[in-house]
């Protein structure tokens, strides 16, 4: 591994300006080790440029299929690395908040990789279809098609909302097909069937199996763990990725008693709002805390509340539904 040539960094200076304006402690914990991975790689390239970047040549044809895990992570220069690396500040900080630590970061390494594999296969169909080779040896390398799959599943989540695109307004269901375009004719250079990867990977995410291939591959390997009992629980949820017992993302939980199964219902949290996730955690822990107790076992859901936390929720719902009852009645009487 040897290190990036010097040269004036204005690139890196800026990026680390912006992260300092931004305030380390208000970057998500993924999105920040993402961040600092890709400036590291710059700094110290884990192979040459040409030994990193990807093509149907150099993966297929030769076998260098590690190139699929290097070229997201390196860059050509840093201005490459500060535009793609500002962009994904954003889009990781919102994400992040939204899916929780452990689905992101589990979300960018199968986008990676996707991404990687879906621009092969895109330049192997061009090579086919056009019989022209070069195609076929076109190098790909930056964090570039990451981030517009990242920017579908960021539109998606707004579908309703509207980007300014060069003082034009454009739908968010729009906005990323209208960007590949501009991309692409304000800079020649730039990688249009690898942005265009990107694209395709985060639609099969937010409408196509992905989503549900990524949630079964999430169950089976948290559930086949040590001595094949379900002993871990993988949490994806939704906005928090919180564990209100005692801090820290949920993450893995291990230790399940051998006769213990948990209900299907309640294995994944992901999507579900706060609110959701607490109702479900109520509800679950009102049906199963006669089995729980006799057997000593954690409740099978992803947020633990406490006995306080539960009574006193319990309490409030109560209170609202009766004055709710309290103003109809009343409204009767008038």
């Amino acid at each position: 591994m040897r290190p990036r040539q010097r040269g004036s960094h204005l690139g890196l200076m800026l990026l680390a300006s912006q992260l300092f304006q931004v305030g380390l402690d208000n970057i998500p914990p993924v999105t920040l080790a993402v961040l600092g991975l890709n400036v590291y790689l710059f700094l110290f390239p884990a192979a040459p440029l040409m030994q990193a970047c990807v093509s149907v040549q150099q993966a297929y044809w030769l076998g260098g299929w590690r190139r699929l895990l290097l070229s997201p992570l390196h860059h050509v220069d840093d201005w490459h690395l500060y535009f793609n690396m500002a962009s994904f500040l954003w889009k990781g900080t919102n994400l992040e908040r939204r899916l929780g630590g452990p689905w992101f970061l589990y979300l960018l390494c199968v986008f990676s990789l996707l991404t990687g594999g879906m621009y092969l296969l895109l330049e192997a169909a061009l090579t086919e279809l056009t019989q022209d080779q070069s195609y076929s040896m076109a190098c790909a390398v930056g964090f570039s098609g990451v981030l517009f799959a990242l920017k579908v599943l960021s539109n998606h989540y707004h579908p309703g909302d509207v980007t300014h695109v060069m003082g034009l307004p454009v739908s968010n269901r729009y906005v990323s097909w209208v960007e590949l375009v501009l991309i692409h004719m304000m800079s020649p250079g730039t990688s249009l069937i690898g942005h265009l990867a990107g694209i395709l990977v985060g639609l099969l995410y937010t409408l196509g199996p992905l989503k549900a291939v990524m949630k079964k591959c999430a169950g089976f390997v948290t559930s086949s763990g040590y001595n094949s009992r379900p002993s871990a629980y993988y949490n994806s949820s939704g906005s928090t990725g919180y564990r209100s017992t005692g801090g820290g993302y949920s993450g893995y939980r291990q230790n399940n008693p051998p006769d213990y199964t948990p209900p299907h219902t309640a294995s994944y949290s992901g999507g579900l709002t706060e609110e959701e996730q607490l109702d479900a955690a109520i509800r679950n822990s009102l049906n199963d805390r006669g089995q729980s107790s006799q057997r000593g076992a954690p409740p099978s859901y992803g947020l633990h509340l406490s006995d306080e936390a539960r009574v006193e929720e319990i309490r409030l719902r109560r209170l609202r539904r009766f004055d709710s009852d309290s103003r109809q009645q009343r409204g009767r009487r008038k």
